[in-house]
């Protein structure tokens, strides 16, 4: 059936398909003849989106929790003036729920030959890689009454890092480590290496440390000071198998155990003692080794940014084995783990031993407070069994450490919001017995 003048030219803008168009089509075009007419010249005189140019800039990191900014600028090469909607898309876990709509668009006009600058703010809800998606754009016409639209990629990556939370208990831990280093006037009775000073014996000293020479020239008893010695070699391994997927609270535990070792590396950091990361399930998943001081906790957190759990069981033999070829010499490993008894029994006790004989080993699990709420639960039936249940696992989980103990493994067993602070006093309590 031959066009109206009017519809022929609707389909020739490309805004209605020529097949698509049916005769009660073009009969209504023919009686709204003045209406189809501005919808075709809105049509005609709206800017091509085909020709423009999309670029980025912005955070490339942020950690969890905190705000990132990404620019996106556009630019209108042609010589007609855009009006547009740009949809700036992201993945969901970018924003807040509720929050991507009012976050990923934007109402933008660039005159011919000119260029606007778009920011879309994220707030990422998980951690690891947020690459942006497809941007789209629509296009009008300076009545609104029709649009050309179009969607073209523009790559950005953002990485969202952990949040380290516990970094809050960095300036207490460090105030304890400049005691231990003999930087104020409390004196500590460690058994380091590295000779410090003399002073006068106090009941309660250890007798080991009487230096009889001095003793008889000064006609009193006096006893040595060690410094904890520094330029240890510490391993911090995290377990990356399917325990650690376990939620805790409102994040895995893997999540915790990371904010743990943050904490312990910047601690270990500012006591002069070389901390090396390894992630492991059944096969090493990411390793950190040999960084400076100062690029130590960096290197820790990029690693971690990206690291899941894996629904898969932890291969003890093959962790233990890659410890030891990262620590050839004795190191202080710290293992992140749970403290479930059959992955223990069964994966880590049979070659503990392999790693005892060499290293110093602490195990550091998380536990789960509801547990413990458990075991007062009272008042009704179901909560007597609440309580049984409760019981029973804190009884299997003590069992758990005390074997591991009789292994000389040194154990922490604490809540999420206590691992971290917990750890890092389990290292300060090592450092200043001189076991490190």
């Amino acid at each position: 059936m031959a066009l109206t003048g009017r519809a022929a030219l609707l389909a020739a803008l490309g805004s209605i398909p020529v097949g698509l168009l049916e005769p009660s089509w073009t009969g209504m075009l023919a009686v709204n003849g003045p209406i189809a007419l501005a919808c075709a010249l809105d049509g005609a005189l709206a800017a091509p989106v085909r020709g423009l140019v999309l670029a980025r800039s912005g955070d490339t990191s942020v950690r969890l929790g905190e705000p990132a900014d990404v620019h996106l600028t556009v630019t209108n090469p042609s010589s007609r003036k855009l009006r547009a909607r740009v949809r700036d898309a992201w993945p969901p876990s970018s924003w807040l729920p509720g929050t991507e709509t009012a976050a990923s668009r934007h109402e933008v006009v660039v005159p011919a030959g000119e260029r606007r600058r778009l920011t879309t703010r994220l707030l990422p809800t998980r951690r690891g890689d947020r690459q942006a998606d497809r941007v789209t754009i629509r296009s009008y016409g300076p009545l609104g009454l029709w649009a050309r639209q179009r969607s073209q990629a523009a790559p950005w990556t953002v990485r969202v890092l952990p949040p380290f939370t516990s970094r809050k208990h960095l300036p207490s831990r460090l105030a304890r480590l400049r005691e231990l280093d003999g930087r104020t006037s409390v004196l500590t009775r460690g058994e380091g290496t590295e000779f410090d000073s003399l002073r006068d014996y106090v009941p309660g000293d250890d007798t080991r440390s009487i230096d009889w020479r001095a003793t008889a020239r000064q006609n009193k008893v006096a006893v040595r000071t060690w410094r904890p010695e520094r330029d240890r070699h510490i391993l911090i391994c995290l377990d990356t198998g399917r325990t650690s997927a376990g939620r805790v609270g409102d994040a895995p535990r893997l999540d915790s155990a990371m904010d743990a070792a943050l904490l312990l590396a910047a601690l270990a950091t500012r006591a002069g003692d070389r901390v090396d990361l390894l992630a492991h399930d059944r096969r090493p998943r990411a390793q950190v080794q040999g960084r400076s001081a100062a690029d130590t906790l960096p290197s820790f957190v990029n690693a971690m940014a990206t690291l899941e759990p894996e629904l898969v069981e932890t291969d003890a033999r093959t962790l233990v084995s890659t410890i030891l070829r990262s620590a050839p010499r004795r190191s202080l490993v710290v293992l992140l783990t749970s403290l479930d008894a059959a992955p223990i029994e069964e994966g880590l006790l049979p070659v503990l031993p392999r790693l005892t004989q060499r290293h110093t080993v602490v195990l550091a699990s998380v536990a789960d407070p509801h547990v413990a709420a458990m075991t007062s639960s009272r008042g009704s039936v179901d909560a007597v069994y609440e309580a049984a249940a409760g019981t029973q696992t804190q009884s299997q989980r003590r069992r758990t450490s005390d074997q591991l103990t009789r292994h000389g493994v040194h154990v922490v067993d604490a809540t999420p919001d206590t691992l971290a602070p917990a750890l890092a006093d389990a290292y300060l309590a090592l450092k200043a017995a001189g076991r490190l």
